[in-house]
C-alpha cells in the first residue's frame, strides 16, 4: 500500500493488458504447524526479497520488489519466526492449506476430523497491521498474506507474536505464481486486495492489478460463495476495478443497487494509515464486494 497523488478530474480509460501482481511486549506464542508446508526449511536472509531469487519469468509486473529499512526488532523477527509462519513463491508445488495452518488429521479410524479453516488470500499487506487486527476480530478465518515488502513482512511477524495469533501465515513473492502455480482451483474462501498501487500515469495503466486475465486466475480459485473484495481511494482505479469484476459471469455484485455498484465499508475492514492520508487529500474511499456463483 502507498500514498497517491491527486487523482485526475477525468476517468482513466480501460486497460485491455493483463498485469501482474504482487498487487503491505511477547506474549504467548502460538502453535505453529509441524511441518513448513513447502520445503522452506532455509529462511530467506533477512532483507532480501526471497522472490527476486527463486521465480524468475518474463511479465509486466505490478509490483517491484521493495526491500525498504528494517528495524531490528523487524529483521528480528523475520530470522526467528519465518519458518514458522511464511513461505516462499516459488511455483514448485501446491500448497496443503490445511497442513499449512496448523489442521493435522485426527488419529484413530473413530475420530472426528477437525473442520478445515477457511482461508483468505490477502493481497498486499503493506505493514500488516490491518491484517493483524482482522485476524484477531476473526480467528475461525485464516488469511494467507502475501507482499513482496520485506520490512512488512517482519512487522506482521510482530504482530503474529505479540497478539497470539494462530490464524495468519505469510508468503513473500508474487501473487500471481502463488495463484497460478501453488494453489488448486476453489481452494479459497476469499480474496482481499486493499489500496493496490494505481500506477496513475496512462504509460503504466497495464501494470493495474485488476485486469481480466488476472481476476479469470483469481476466481478459478475461489470456491462458491466466496467473496471478493477490493478498496481503492483512486477513483479512476475504482471505475476500472468496478467494471472488470461486473463484467466476470463467475461473480455477483452484493451491492448492484448501490451509487456505481459501491459498497459501504465494512467494519471489520481497518482504516489503514494510507487510507487515512488519501482521506486527508480530499480522495473518496470506494470498496467493492463481490460473491462467486
Amino acid at each position: 500500500m502507498t500514498s497517491h497523488p491527486t487523482p485526475p478530474t477525468a476517468p482513466a480509460p480501460a486497460v485491455p493488458a493483463p498485469a501482474a501482481v504482487a498487487a503491505p511486549a511477547a506474549t504467548a506464542m502460538p502453535a505453529p504447524p509441524t511441518a513448513p508446508a513447502v520445503g522452506d526449511d532455509v529462511p530467506p536472509r533477512p532483507g532480501t526479497p526471497v522472490s527476486a531469487e527463486l521465480h524468475q519469468e518474463r511479465r509486466v509486473r505490478s509490483f517491484h520488489p521493495r526491500k525498504g529499512r528494517m528495524s531490528d526488532a523487524q529483521r528480528e523477527a523475520l530470522s526467528r519466526l519465518w519458518t514458522s509462519y511464511g513461505i516462499r513463491v516459488d511455483g514448485k508445488r501446491l500448497l496443503d492449506l490445511d497442513a499449512l495452518f496448523g489442521v493435522t488429521p485426527s488419529a484413530g479410524p473413530d475420530a472426528t476430523p477437525p473442520a478445515p479453516l477457511p482461508v483468505v488470500l490477502e493481497i498486499g499487506f503493506g505493514m500488516g497491521d490491518a491484517t493483524a487486527a482482522m485476524a484477531a476480530a476473526d480467528p475461525s478465518t485464516g488469511i494467507l498474506a502475501v507482499d513482496v515488502h520485506t520490512p512488512g513482512h517482519g512487522n506482521l511477524l510482530r504482530r503474529i507474536e505479540s497478539d497470539g495469533l494462530a490464524n495468519v501465515r505469510l508468503a513473500e513473492g508474487d501473487a500471481v505464481v502463488l495463484l497460478r502455480d501453488q494453489l488448486a482451483p476453489a481452494a479459497l474462501a476469499g480474496l482481499r486486495i486493499y489500496f493496490p498501487d494505481p500506477w496513475p500515469k496512462a504509460r503504466h495503466f497495464k501494470r493495474r492489478l485488476i485486469q481480466p486475465e488476472f481476476l479469470e486466475l483469481a476466481v478459478s480459485r475461489l470456491r462458491p460463495g466466496a467473496t471478493v473484495h477490493c478498496a481503492t481511494d483512486w477513483e479512476p482505479y475504482a471505475e476500472q476495478m468496478a467494471e472488470v469484476l461486473t463484467a466476470s459471469p463467475e461473480l455477483e455484485n452484493l451491492y448492484p443497487d448501490q451509487d456505481g455498484g459501491y459498497a459501504p465499508r465494512p467494519d471489520w475492514r481497518p482504516v489503514t494509515k494510507f487510507e487515512r492520508q488519501g482521506i486527508d487529500k480530499g480522495h473518496v474511499v470506494h470498496d467493492l464486494l463481490f460473491r462467486r456463483r
